[in-house]
């Protein structure tokens, strides 16, 4: 196998032995790439588009994705329905023309096909809900084709990996839009982390329809649904926080669910990535739906019908009485849904604080989290980050910190969670009405972003600030493996972009 897509790829070079740090063996790595082949294949061939093949991209790309699926035969089926659409079937391109390219080229060409790896996922939460984008869609194709060009070079390419970034804004809007449309604007909402007696699933994953029509079905059947990881957020939205057996989130961040899921006497479900391998103390509650796979796991396929789901909370019983799982700091309690619209509907009191020099400084920490201990620098960084200030977060690098109680400025908490990875697009909206209420560039702003990452939507993420021209991103753990010195270079002398060091270091540097 080889696989350098995510942070924590084997001595931050990649993964070329029997199983990925993920957990992904060689097999399912290379049926990945026969898939990816597959889909550049037939992004070459020019097809003629409908929805139906706009859909089988998305969802071809999201199955490649870190920690989404481990099943060969899930990958095999997408692999053949992608071959059937172009003439001569075992058309193909072939990925090692990739990652044996010229160390530039391969940086770059990975930069655009891990970033539309990321962009599929955002897509494809819009795309369930009834939301799609011509310009989006179109991109999948165009993206995917220069992947397999062996023409193209630096100047042609560079662009693009910019353009991804552009499309991917679109792309995130779209989701905003799609989400806060269907289920109303989040408003701040605490949630509790204490799991009430009595049977329960845990909803972990991005896909809030998932989660609704869980909800749906749960509902007057006597038992209460809790979230993990990146459903958190959910909490926040009108339309969902409506279902009065949504009561509250399970444990901390994804990569602590094997410790965290161990005698649970409850059910999982996995509505996107994140799944690590379950362990055998619980394998037999786990259960996936959507581009999800794992072997010998029970999918819930498109019927979206949960009963087995229900069943094994219902037998299994839940605990007999209250039971919390505390915060990495010790909390039992966590605050979110601090979405655009919620950050700027106190625009005024934000803007007078900063005017008066209550506040100083604004901090975007957000991200993926991961299990490398050097991680514990943004545990540090917030806890050290002065009291005139405010961390922004988003994604589930929250987790290191949004059990701490920091107080607020003024009535402004100074831990503002904005929701999801797939909410990164509140961020950029209140950045930018930030820097129109004070008349100047966003990079102008005292406003610095503080970057974790750790597998593909990060990416795209990253590509999309890029494009809006955002500098000094102080990026961590480590830089991405897939990324050549000359890239990294240009990088940082176009947009500052800087490894992370030490908390008290960068912070001294950052205010100077």
């Amino acid at each position: 196998m080889f696989c350098f897509q995510c942070e924590q790829t084997a001595a931050c070079k990649a993964c070329t032995g029997k199983a990925g740090v993920c957990g992904k063996t060689s097999d399912n790595a290379n049926l990945q790439d026969e898939l990816t082949g597959a889909l550049v294949a037939l992004a070459i061939a020019k097809p003629a588009r409908n929805a139906a093949l706009d859909r089988k991209i998305i969802e071809g790309l999201f199955t490649t994705l870190t920690n989404v699926n481990f099943s060969n035969d899930d990958v095999n089926k997408k692999t053949e329905a992608i071959r059937a659409e172009i003439k001569g079937s075992t058309a193909a391109y072939d990925m090692n023309n990739l990652w044996n390219a010229p160390d530039d080229i391969r940086s770059l060409k990975s930069l655009v096909l891990f970033g539309i790896r990321g962009m599929a996922a955002y897509a494809y939460h819009s795309l369930v809900l009834g939301y799609a984008d011509e310009e989006v869609n179109g991109f999948f194709y165009k993206a995917l084709s220069a992947i397999g060009d062996s023409i193209l070079g630096q100047d042609e390419l560079l662009p693009l990996v910019i353009e991804t970034g552009k499309v991917n804004c679109r792309c995130l809007e779209l989701l905003d839009e799609a989400n806060t449309e269907t289920y109303g604007s989040p408003a701040p909402t605490e949630v509790t982390q204490t799991i009430e007696a009595g049977p329960f699933i845990v909803v972990s994953g991005h896909d809030l329809l998932d989660l609704q029509l869980l909800l749906g079905q749960t509902e007057g059947e006597g038992v209460n649904i809790y979230t993990h990881g990146e459903m958190l957020p959910a909490h926040a939205y009108p339309e969902l926080k409506k279902y009065s057996h949504l009561k509250g989130n399970f444990g901390t961040a994804w990569q602590n669910q094997q410790k965290e899921f161990e005698r649970v006497p409850a059910a999982f479900l996995f509505t996107t990535n994140c799944l690590m391998p379950p362990k055998k103390s619980y394998i037999d509650r786990v259960f996936t739906t959507a581009v999800v796979g794992y072997p010998g796991l029970v999918h819930i396929g498109e019927d979206k019908d949960f009963t087995p789901v229900i069943k094994k909370a219902l037998e299994l019983g839940g605990y007999s009485k209250p039971h919390t799982i505390l915060g990495i700091n010790g909390g039992d309690k966590v605050t979110t849904g601090f979405g655009h619209k919620a950050v700027l509907s106190i625009a005024d009191k934000v803007i007078g604080a900063v005017k008066s020099g209550a506040i100083n400084h604004f901090f975007l920490v957000g991200g993926c989290d991961g299990a490398k201990a050097r991680r514990n620098y943004f545990n540090d960084f917030v806890k050290q980050t002065p009291a005139d200030s405010v961390i922004l977060t988003l994604a589930c690098g929250k987790y290191r910190f949004n059990d701490l109680d920091l107080g607020d400025i003024g009535g402004v908490p100074r831990i503002l969670d904005m929701g999801q990875c797939n909410d990164s697009y509140s961020a950029i909206k209140v950045a930018l009405a930030l820097s129109e209420a004070f008349n100047c560039g966003v990079n102008d702003l005292p406003l610095t972003l503080i970057l974790s990452w750790y597998e593909q939507k990060a990416v795209s993420i990253l590509l999309t600030l890029l494009h809006l021209g955002i500098k000094n991103i102080r990026l961590g753990p480590t830089l991405p493996a897939f990324v050549s010195p000359n890239i990294l270079n240009f990088l940082v002398e176009n947009f500052g972009v800087t490894p992370t060091t030490t908390a008290s270091g960068d912070i001294k540097k950052i205010l100077g």
